[in-house]
């Protein structure tokens, strides 16, 4: 007699998230989700927040939770969601951030340039399809947006779908930052289907309100935090730093798979390849932390300075405005950076860097969360909030930055 593969996980957030025998349990053992244990759920936030040292695997299994939670809620009201419709959207979840790189977003369009992490998670989703005979095929199509259920990939990708509500309450406990706690089950036992979208009972009202809000607090708070900033700014410079010199034919010393990306440039139809998938799956953050620990000491003194830096937490010293820096105040913030840099016209761009940053909490553009009221009357949040009616949180809220070297004290080893 064969023995139940069932398991329970204990989560810090969730409590105890039932594991189910089948195809879950084979996803969830497979190395690809795996790697996921050693991918930082909140990049390089530890840098300001200590605590926030948790991984992408534990965010995959809260998500994976929620939505079992959500379609049982969803069924109790009445609405058909077969058994396999609910693995499927459960392995859509689970798998949903499983073409993150190294230390998730601070370097998802720079180690592979130009390519989000939803285009590399579909296409493991589709070699682990191959793996698994064909039973992915609902979830990918709930994932695409392409099943007829068009509600069940509003749970996996929309304004209220169940990752941000497992990130938010997750990154807000590790991080202990408070405004990022929300009313979790409220909002999920109000979550209701009409016309095949999602929308919100109306006595579920304020516990949006309160998610948006806290959504937005936790974007300025957390991961957009200045400091922050300035250490993602630091890390993507030493990448950018090691693909130069390797084009150069300079050897530096890199697992591997960095190697591999270090040295080609790799487009979305690469990832076609086994060979190219299955080595993006053997990056993680300890491929980084190790090539950055040895590059310290690199024969080249901009690599070595900018990894310096990283691993003593000196980092860059940063400006936020709500208007562009002029090109005079840069060219002054350059002039005092050159004495604490190499002695080398090339080194500039890597320590005065400028660009900008946006804060969205309730994008429009990708659907709008329609409270009901009755049977089937519905109408936008926005027309029938009082806290949001000024249509603040609807904004995309622009800031642009400067990084650079104030002052720079050698680490004495």
């Amino acid at each position: 007699m064969a023995m139940t593969k069932k398991k329970i996980v204990n989560d810090p957030i969730h409590g105890f998230i039932d594991i189910p025998d089948g195809l879950i349990y084979d996803l969830l053992e497979h190395p690809y989700l795996q790697r996921l244990r050693n991918i930082s759920q909140m990049g390089l936030s530890y840098l300001v927040y200590p605590g926030a040292c948790h991984s992408r695997f534990l965010h995959a299994l809260g998500s994976m939770h929620l939505m079992r939670q959500t379609l049982l809620s969803l069924r109790s009201k009445g609405h058909d969601i077969t058994p396999d419709e609910m693995e499927a959207a459960m392995c859509a979840i689970l798998l949903h951030d499983i073409g993150h790189g190294p230390f998730s977003h601070t370097l998802e369009y720079s180690m592979v340039e130009n390519i989000a992490h939803e285009a590399l998670s579909l296409a493991f989703m589709k070699r682990l399809n191959t793996l698994f005979d064909g039973r992915l095929t609902t979830a990918i199509a709930i994932f695409e947006g392409a099943y007829p259920k068009q509600f069940l990939h509003g749970l996996v990708s929309g304004q209220l779908d169940v990752d941000r509500l497992d990130y938010l309450c997750r990154d807000s406990f590790f991080s202990g930052v408070a405004e990022g706690m929300i009313g979790l089950e409220r909002i999920i036992k109000m979550l209701d289907v009409v016309d095949d979208e999602l929308v919100v009972e109306a006595k579920g009202i304020y516990s949006v309100e309160k998610f948006l809000i806290s959504r937005r607090m936790m974007y300025w708070q957390v991961y957009l935090h200045k400091t922050v900033l300035a250490a993602e700014q630091l890390l993507l410079q030493i990448l950018r730093r090691a693909k130069t010199l390797t084009a150069r034919g300079v050897e530096l010393f890199a697992s591997p798979a960095l190697r591999l990306f270090l040295q080609r440039r790799v487009t979305i139809a690469d990832f076609e390849q086994p060979a190219i998938l299955d080595a993006f799956a053997q990056l993680d953050d300890s491929d980084i932390n190790s090539a950055v620990k040895v590059w310290c000491r690199a024969g080249d003194a901009i690599l070595a300075q900018l990894c310096t830096m990283l691993v003593a937490r000196r980092l860059f010293k940063i400006e936020l405005r709500a208007q562009p820096f002029a090109e005079g105040y840069i060219a002054q913030r350059q002039r005092a950076t050159m004495p604490f840099i190499p002695p080398t016209p090339e080194a500039l761009p890597y320590f005065v860097i400028s660009g900008s940053i946006v804060n969205k909490a309730y994008d429009e553009e990708t659907g709008k969360i329609q409270i009901r009221y009755g049977k089937s009357e519905l109408r936008d949040i926005y027309d029938v909030s009082d806290i949001l009616s000024a249509r603040a949180f609807s904004g995309v809220t622009k800031k642009y930055f400067v990084c650079c070297l104030n002052d720079y004290n050698p680490v004495k080893w």
